[in-house]
């Protein structure tokens, strides 16, 4: 079985070369005269749609404000899940929440790695 660092190490080396065949295929669309135009009038269409519903979400008023204050407060209630769901695994105890439907819900686990200053001295 492999170990992190050589998992870790290969990823990064795959990602780089994703990197770099992503950057020749834009490369290679920014050069064809068609695209950028479908790109401008991409961008005009964008700044029209933003237009209406701006407009949209004036009209709506307080509704809309409500659906902004609720996609916050779903937001926080995930994380308060997600603590909870933790705390429970920690205690050695099953993670498992319903519906009203009676479907089970478990818990799918993730890691991530982010860029740490450890082991680097920084003057």
């Amino acid at each position: 079985m492999q170990n992190v660092q050589e998992v870790f190490n290969k990823i990064r080396e795959m990602k780089k070369e994703q990197k770099d065949l992503r950057d020749m295929y834009k490369d290679a669309l920014v050069q064809t005269d068609e695209y950028e135009e479908i790109v401008e009038k991409i961008k005009e269409l964008r700044e029209k749609k933003k237009a209406i519903e701006t407009r949209i979400q004036a009209q709506l008023g307080r509704s809309y404000e409500k659906l902004e204050d609720l996609k916050l407060e779903v937001d926080s209630q995930k994380e308060m899940l997600n603590d909870i769901a933790i705390s429970t695994l920690m205690k050695g105890e099953t993670v498992v929440a319903k519906d009203e439907f009676d479907n089970v819900y478990e818990p799918v686990w993730k890691v991530n790695f982010k860029k740490t200053n450890l082991g680097k001295t920084v003057e």
